[in-house]
């Protein structure tokens, strides 16, 4: 026997005895077959401990965990201090003295003697606790209502009176024949009336300083929030209205009875309401609402209007809003807010002089399909980055106006704009120093799959490298920034917790060991991050992952992510982890895998997240398609033998390219899939298509079910019956546009205590093994 059949029949051996080693039965477990890694880490107020919450015993839950230095391993925190490491404690100028909220009581809480005070408890809890100028002065909400309390006196104030409904004199009984009737006949009605009215026309002439009720009627009253100087109070109104909600029916129940519950509400224009920006007056005990129409675009018109013959002829009106909380600088000297208009296609950052209730635009962001990006929320209700430096007149926030999220500061005084970081790649995460004159920013400087950390100072805007390693960077600063508490992960490496000095180049210290030794018992692969070219010239990013030469059977799978914006193709430990180990037990079967971040993906600038607008299923499928091209014409597969799957948008996508481009692959298994997007939900389906009423073609275009006579290919459809996310509903009404047209290579598996993400192991197992089956039957029996 040669040398070389020798190596052949090793290889071989190796292939089988690993391929072994990973069963569907195990891998599906998730972070029980991994390890749990540990999460929500944070410092203690002194910096000398560390806590997470992790569950290295694979216990029934999470529980808390500390580490600092001299330890050799962490250690299980005591309960009470496991509770009170995750209270938001407020700072104050005392760096002896915080504030804090548990359970809707107030406490004070001194640093030096580790001792809580209560200061406030009552039957209604307390919450939204603020920090005033005046050192001493708290503010937090309570029924809907601000109070003041004042540490230095003891005493509390209450310096709001919002109330649900219409006010008593508002609220008079209707004019009706009887009424009239019993006041024409009886003395004593009439004497009643008049004493009624007597006795309120004598209480509005006693003066008193606690605050006038204000009635805000049947509409919904929220973000109420005070300025540091206690003198103004604002809040936003938003129209009422019945919006019919989606219902979803369970079936597995404790009692055996069905139930019903309301879900989501569809994707509509009727879900845009008027909302209004309102302020209290403290002082004057007023309440006025601020004018916005002088906005520049605010009456702008979407150019997808000019599609449609209705819409040329609509006459222009001011753009829906939502005006967000303000945010005040230090001293209360100055508040500025985001504005979003409610089709999500502006947004504009102003200055508020509350006195007046007049505002200064600062800055306007436009985008045809949709404001979104890193720092930059896609929902109109959201806030993104926003904030004060130390010098008390310069804002900072992230904007895509270069077509990638990146830092500006503007200047209240000199209106001064000014952009600090630049170039094809995103700030990700930003945080602002004590001193408030630099920024820790966690970027896409080195790679777009990586996440890399730095420091900023304001007054040159360079980039000082902290940690820039391939791989994720979560990191937390130690309360006086000496040090790092960094959570980190790599492609084939789960998360675990590090520390580190706060310096240049630094190095990581390994605190926590999570991977179970089942988990290591496995070589597992690093799967390459390569670029292909789309069709339109666009470079696509995606994670390839190769069998052995002598083991490659000539067929592939495409795995396609979910949530649309989401990112896979990156250097860290990816959130769809089962689907990672089931890629690797693919490839130990001779599959090619391929997981491409297809447009519409995040992490790539705005252009390439917003390529998926008025179609999705039109560049999103593209690249599925240009990168089964690329592995037919670069890696030897054979084009008759290549499946797709994927769940969520990744099940949408699978439909979309069995139905729409049907020679393209054999089989394909969607999991959760949207069918149609006139039955998603508003928010995330309005940005993308618009709306159903004002643009209906771009639905048609974008829906699977509209389709369904073109299906050629094996087709598996796999959906958990309680999904409140994308309604089971979907896939039944596909399924019966299927038996209608008489197609019969589909078929749907049903899982009836599942929701939009799976958590039953057995649930898990079964729908994988579906999966692994049909790619077993319909593309290496060819």
């Amino acid at each position: 026997m040669n040398k070389k059949i020798i190596l052949i029949i090793c290889i071989l051996f190796s292939i089988i005895i690993q391929s072994q080693t990973l069963k569907l039965e195990e891998i599906m477990k998730g972070n029980t077959f991994i390890g749990a890694q540990p999460e929500n880490e944070r410092w203690s107020l002194d910096g000398q401990k560390v806590y997470f919450d992790w569950n290295p015993n694979n216990e029934l839950g999470t529980s808390t965990y500390f580490w600092k230095n001299g330890l050799s391993k962490p250690e299980l925190a005591s309960p009470n201090e496991a509770a009170f490491s995750k209270l938001d404690l407020k700072k104050t100028d005392n760096p002896d003295l915080y504030y804090y909220i548990d359970k809707g009581r107030l406490f004070s809480y001194s640093l030096k003697s580790k001792t809580s005070k209560k200061l406030y408890q009552q039957s209604s809890p307390i919450a939204n606790l603020q920090m005033g100028a005046v050192a001493g002065i708290l503010y937090f909400r309570q029924n809907e209502n601000l109070f003041q309390f004042n540490n230095n006196e003891g005493s509390i104030i209450q310096i709001t009176n919002f109330r649900k409904g219409k006010s008593e004199e508002k609220a008079t009984d209707k004019e009706s024949f009887l009424k009239s009737q019993q006041e024409e006949l009886f003395q004593f009605v009439r004497d009643q009336e008049a004493l009624k009215k007597w006795n309120l026309a004598k209480s509005k002439t006693t003066k008193s300083d606690f605050p006038k009720p204000y009635y805000y009627g049947k509409n919904t009253f929220g973000n109420l929030k005070v300025d540091p100087k206690g003198n103004f109070a604002t809040f936003r109104l938003i129209e009422d209205s019945e919006r019919k909600s989606e219902k979803m029916e369970l079936f597995i129940t404790a009692d055996g009875y069905n139930q019903v519950e309301d879900t989501k509400e569809k994707v509509s224009v009727d879900n845009l309401l008027a909302t209004k920006f309102g302020i209290y007056n403290i002082a004057k005990d007023s309440v006025y609402f601020m004018n916005f129409s002088s906005l520049s675009h605010i009456q702008d018109v979407p150019k997808y209007f000019e599609l449609y013959e209705k819409s040329k002829t609509a006459e222009k009106k001011n753009k829906l809003i939502v005006v967000q909380e303000p945010v005040y600088n230090e001293n209360g000297s100055y508040a500025i807010a985001e504005i979003r208009s409610q089709d999500n296609k502006d947004r504009w950052i102003v200055s508020l002089n509350l006195e007046n209730g007049t505002f200064q635009e600062l800055d306007h962001q436009h985008d045809e399909a949709w404001i979104g990006g890193p720092g930059i929320p896609s929902n109109s209700y959201g806030r993104g980055t926003l904030g004060f430096l130390g010098d008390n007149e310069t804002v900072y926030f992230q904007s895509e106006e270069t077509g990638y999220s990146h830092l500006y500061t503007y200047n209240l005084k000199s209106k001064k704009k000014t952009q600090l970081t630049k170039g094809n790649w995103e700030v990700r995460n930003v945080n602002l120093s004590k001193d408030k004159k630099s920024f820790y920013l966690t970027t896409t400087t080195t790679h777009p799959g990586n996440r890399n950390f730095y420091k900023l100072e304001v007054s040159n805007a360079v980039l000082q490298p902290i940690l820039t390693k391939d791989g994720a960077h979560e990191v937390s600063l130690s309360p006086d920034e000496s040090s790092l508490l960094v959570r980190y992960s790599y492609k084939n490496k789960p998360w675990e917790l590090y520390v580190a000095p706060n310096k240049k180049n630094t190095n990581l210290n390994q605190i926590t060991s999570s991977t179970s030794e089942s988990f290591k018992g496995y070589s597992w692969r690093e799967p390459e991050v390569i670029t292909f070219k789309a069709q339109d010239g666009t470079p696509v990013n995606a994670r390839l992952y190769k069998p052995q030469t002598a083991n490659a059977n000539k067929a592939a799978i495409l795995f396609v992510h979910g949530a649309g914006y989401l990112q896979n193709a990156h250097n860290y430990w990816s959130t769809y982890h089962r689907e990672y180990m089931f890629h690797n037990l693919l490839v130990d079967l001779g599959y090619t895998v391929l997981d491409i971040d297809y447009r519409g993906s995040d992490g790539y600038g705005r252009d390439f997240r917003t390529g998926i607008y008025r179609f999705m299923g039109g560049k999103d499928l593209t690249d599925q398609i240009d990168g089964k091209k690329f592995l037919v014409e670069n890696h030897g597969i054979d084009a008759s033998k290549v499946g797709i799957y994927g769940g969520s948008y990744g099940g949408f996508i699978t439909l979309m390219g069995m139905l729409t481009t049907p020679k393209e692959f054999a089989s394909g298994a969607a999991l959760r899939s949207v069918t149609d997007w006139v039955h998603y939900n508003h928010g995330y389906t309005g940005n993308i298509l618009n709306f159903p009423e004002t643009d209906p073609d771009a639905y048609k275009k974008s829906s699977p079910i509209y389709f369904a006579d073109n299906l050629q290919g094996d087709l598996l459809m796999l959906h958990g019956m309680v999904d409140d996310n994308v309604e089971y509903k979907d896939i039944v009404r596909l399924s019966q546009r299927f038996i209608e047209l008489g197609k019969k290579k589909w078929s749907l598996s049903s899982f009836p205590v599942e929701a939009h993400g799976f958590k039953e192991t057995y649930s898990w197992v079964d729908e994988y093994s579906r999966i692994l089956n049909l790619f077993n039957d319909t593309l290496l029996k060819k």
